[in-house]
């Protein structure tokens, strides 16, 4: 499940024309032609193996659409989609999750989305740290998320609840 995952986000997040695939604007693609391209490409996945990932990824990286005939990244785009997510009041606190060799950046510029659309935050510390534990030892910061939406910055969360920002400035950090 884990390599099918991460085949599945490296081509429906950053790369879908390695498989020769066209996401639409907001990032869906048919699932019969994702499975036909993996399969053209040495990496086949039945649907069987889809459902599983979809629905039992921890992360939920992953949604079907209504009819289950298309599939999307539910966040962490590199390529140009538009998710058209509803701005949404976040909780009063946020978190993220980094490493101690990026503080001294985050301290002097905040919470950039660096090559992805947005900043990614959690509602749970220890999420925060799960994430940020991919990279070395863990370093959770936190957001004062209802500072923020009363200067003005705008919030949407992610299917698999990860919460989206354009950026975090660093006087909103702890």
């Amino acid at each position: 499940m884990v390599r099918v995952s991460k085949y599945l986000a490296k081509h429906l997040r950053h790369r879908p024309e390695r498989l020769g695939l066209a996401l639409d604007e907001a990032g869906w693609v048919d699932v019969d032609e994702l499975l036909a391209a993996c399969a053209s490409h040495q990496f086949p996945i039945t649907r069987a193996d889809l459902d599983h990932v979809v629905a039992a990824n921890d992360k939920q990286r992953f949604a079907f659409d209504a009819q289950r005939r298309r599939i999307r990244a539910n966040q962490g785009h590199t390529v140009d989609v538009e998710l058209d997510l509803p701005v949404t009041t976040p909780p009063d606190v946020l978190f993220h999750g980094t490493v101690d060799r990026f503080l001294a950046d985050i301290r002097r510029d905040g919470l950039r989305p660096m090559d992805r659309h947005d900043v990614h935050l959690s509602a749970d510390e220890h999420t925060a740290r799960r994430v940020g534990a991919r990279r070395g030892r863990p370093v959770v910061l936190t957001v004062d998320a209802a500072a923020m939406v009363a200067a003005g910055h705008t919030f949407r969360v992610s299917a698999n609840q990860v919460w989206l920002v354009s950026a975090v400035p660093p006087e909103f950090l702890r």
